[in-house]
Parts: C-alpha cells; sequence; structure tokens
C-alpha cells in the first residue's frame, strides 16, 4: 500500500524525466549551431550526453541505495569526503542548482508564450509560474504528485506527437548529412565540441533528481536504481529523435544563435497559425520542468537545515510533511534570477557549476568503496569502473574547455564554490551554532 506520505516510483521516474525534458533540448542547439554544423557531430553530442548522463546515473544509484537519505550530492559528498564537500555542494544546490534550472526554465516558459502573445510580459508570466508551482508543491504529497504526474505524461506525449507530425509533414529534408564525414573527427575532438557538451549536460542535468527524494520513496535501496534508469533512457531517446527533427526539417541559418527552438521548428513546418498553437503546447511542455525542479530541490536545503542550525528554519516541515519553507526559498531565489540575469549566462554559470557538482559525487563511487569497503551496497554498478570512469574522463574534458573558453562564468563558479567554503568555516568556528 502506498503512504500517502510517500512518493511512487512513477512519479520519480516523473520527477526524473520532467527535470531532465526542459530549457536544454528547446534551446542548446542554437548555440551548439554557432560553433558546429555538421549532421553526425551534433547528434554525436546528445548520444555522448546521454552516455555521461546513463553513466552518471548507474553511479548515483549505487550511492543512493548504499546511502538512502534525501539531498543528493549534499549527502553523498558528505559521507564519502567531508562534511565540508557536502556543504559546499548543497550550498551550490540552494543557491544556483535548482533556483537558476527553475529560472531558466520559465524564462523559456514565457518567452514560447510570449512569443504567441506578443502583449503578455515574458518576465511575469515566468514570475506567475512558479509562484502557483510554489503553491501546489508546498501543500500535500497527493497533489504535489498529481500535478507532476499529470504533465509530464503530457510532456512524453506531445514530443511523440510533434516528432511523427513533422517527419509526416516534411516532404523535402534539409540537405544535412548524418552519417559521418571526414569534418566530424576534427569537430568531435575540438573545443567547440567540448564546450557544447556543457549545454547538452545542461539539457541532460536533473538525471539525479530522484536521489533528492530518497527518503520519501518506498524501499529506495530497491526501487532507485531503476527509476534512475528507466527516466534517464526515456530521455536519452527523447533527445536524439527532438534533435533529429529539428536539423532534419529547418534550415540551420534558422535556428543558429536562437532561444525558441521548437516555435521555429513549428512555424517552418507548420505555418503561423499552427505555429502559435505549438508556441503555447511548448510553453506546457516546460510546466513539468519548473514543477519537477520546484518538488526535488527543497529537499535538498530541508536536509542542509537539519544539519546546521543556521538553516534550521528551512527544515521545518508542514503539517503533511513538505518542506513549505525550503520550496518557498528556492523560489524567491528563482524568482530574482528571472527578474536580474540574462539566459546565457545562468546557462553557463549554472552548467559549470552542476558539472563539477556531479563530477565529485560520481568519484565518490571510488572514495566510499576504498573507505567503507563493509558498507551494505544492495545495488552495485553494473561493469564496474567502467560507467563512473566514462563520466568522469568526458565531464572532466568538459569542465576543462569551459575553463578555457568561458573563463567568466567559470571563474563566478568557483567564487561561489569559495563562498561556500567561507560560510562553512563560519559555521564550524562558533560564528554559528551548528548542531553537528
Amino acid at each position: 500500500m502506498q503512504n500517502k506520505n510517500k512518493f511512487s516510483n512513477q512519479t520519480a521516474i516523473a520527477v526524473v524525466v520532467a527535470n531532465m525534458i526542459g530549457t536544454g533540448v528547446f534551446t542548446s542547439l542554437g548555440f551548439q549551431l554557432l560553433e558546429i554544423q555538421a549532421g553526425f557531430s551534433l547528434m554525436m553530442l546528445w548520444v555522448v550526453g546521454g552516455i555521461t548522463a546513463l553513466c552518471g546515473a548507474l553511479s548515483y544509484a549505487e550511492l543512493g541505495a548504499a546511502l538512502p537519505r534525501n539531498g543528493g550530492e549534499y549527502n553523498f559528498l558528505s559521507h564519502c569526503y567531508h562534511p565540508a564537500a557536502g556543504f559546499v555542494s548543497g550550498w551550490i544546490s540552494s543557491t544556483i542548482g535548482f533556483s537558476a534550472p527553475v529560472a531558466l526554465a520559465s524564462i523559456t516558459f514565457g518567452s514560447y508564450l510570449s512569443s504567441v502573445f506578443p502583449e503578455l510580459s515574458t518576465t511575469w508570466l515566468a514570475v506567475i509560474l512558479i509562484v502557483i508551482l510554489t503553491l501546489v508543491h508546498g501543500s500535500t504529497h497527493q497533489k504535489s504528485a498529481g500535478l507532476q504526474w499529470f504533465f509530464t505524461v503530457i510532456k512524453l506525449a506531445l514530443i511523440l506527437v510533434f516528432f511523427i507530425a513533422v517527419m509526416l509533414i516534411v516532404d523535402e529534408p534539409q540537405p544535412i548529412s548524418f552519417m559521418p564525414q571526414t569534418e566530424d573527427k576534427t569537430a568531435m575532438l575540438g573545443g567547440a565540441f567540448a564546450v557544447s557538451l556543457i549545454y547538452v549536460s545542461y539539457a541532460y542535468n536533473g538525471w539525479n533528481a530522484a536521489t533528492y527524494l530518497s527518503s520519501e520513496l518506498n524501499e529506495p535501496q530497491k526501487s532507485l536504481p531503476k527509476i534512475l534508469l528507466i527516466g534517464t533512457g526515456l530521455v536519452m531517446l527523447c533527445y536524439v529523435l527532438l534533435n533529429f527533427v529539428f536539423l532534419y526539417s529547418t534550415p540551420i541559418e534558422s535556428l543558429s544563435g536562437k532561444v525558441e527552438i521548437g516555435f521555429i521548428v513549428a512555424e517552418t513546418v507548420f505555418g503561423d497559425i499552427a505555429a502559435s498553437a505549438t508556441g503555447v503546447i511548448m510553453s506546457l511542455l516546460l510546466v513539468s520542468t519548473v514543477s519537477a525542479m520546484t518538488l526535488a530541490g527543497p529537499r535538498v536545503l530541508q536536509v542542509i537545515g537539519e544539519d546546521f542550525k543556521v538553516f534550521g528554519w528551512l527544515a521545518k516541515l508542514n503539517e503533511n510533511q513538505i518542506p513549505r519553507r525550503a520550496i518557498i526559498f528556492q523560489s524567491t531565489l528563482a524568482i530574482i534570477f528571472v527578474l536580474t540575469s540574462s539566459f546565457e549566462s545562468i546557462l553557463v554559470f549554472a552548467g559549470f557549476a552542476l558539472a563539477l557538482n556531479n563530477f565529485f559525487a560520481v568519484l565518490g563511487v571510488f572514495i566510499l568503496r576504498y573507505r567503507q569497503p563493509e558498507l551494505k551496497r544492495p545495488y552495485k554498478i553494473w561493469l564496474y569502473p567502467l560507467p563512473p570512469i566514462i563520466f568522469l574522463l568526458l565531464i572532466g574534458w568538459t569542465l576543462i574547455y569551459i575553463l578555457m573558453e568561458k573563463s567568466e562564468e567559470a571563474i563566478a563558479s568557483i567564487i561561489l564554490i569559495a563562498a561556500g567554503l567561507f560560510f562553512y568555516w563560519l559555521s564550524k568556528n562558533n560564528f554559528f551554532s551548528n548542531k553537528s
């Protein structure tokens, strides 16, 4: 019987899928096309990104099954390294890890809807969406899960319909080859491919979402690996199909540097009237993304509040065991991002910090196996140690190129991490009273 204060496996899969399929896949192709225009290389970006996410999901499945507590990377890094590492990870998650992606998805929601209704403000549409979802997810598990499941099912169905409709309507595909060409080898080994992977990694970000809900799942040691792998696999399939159909149907010059990729494709294929309807549909797809991050992210804040008195107010639950204060806090940060920051700067800044967070969490698999070999592991990584090694190599390569090519955003992320270490030092030196 399903506990009313727990989330079902289906809801957790919906959270993973909805966290991943959002802003990134409907916006990042435009940025990729500024540097790479070879069809095979572009598709390989999404395949490589998907393989990286699957390897990361396998690694997180072992960590989450062995350490079943809400908090994701905060929980993992605290155990694998030191409470300071966990604090910094939680600091990243609480400041930009979820609030920045919520802002990006909300801005994209507003952009799509205002492209159909120009009289509406993109900014205020984004703010209104965040406020509504904050109210729903701050109420009960049943309302939160119901809304999440409903919009995620709609999202997957609409993506499938969109793909089929485009393939049926387009008589003459664009002159772009999806077969390997001589220039693909150069493109895939260059800096542009590595930098583009940060956009793709951002689009795949969310494969770890279920680990933030571990304490609110039934038998997380058994269910978490299945949830992570099913969710990530579904998203990888959707991403490859979507980007194929974008490039198959629409001229590259129409997409390069643009944010509203889905709307542009719909306008090209279906015409102005149908494109307007598609713009509304695309905005609805993003509701589940904002919803999922509003649901999962505050659980990190809740766990930090349980461990550090200075943040104790974030751990307080409402009468339905929902961390309402943490939800309100995260949503407030997201609204500040919406009102003050540009889209691309948020994307690269948040993408670098989150990739770094994921890197050290997956590295923690090796650390934990070395330090605690006797720890009970209900799930062990399939083909260990290949998946975590593949993940670390690909993400490490991407991070190095971001430092070289997008140094301002990378440095801003490093400053944020340093600030987290400073706050931890203050808490440990009696500036704040620490529980632990």
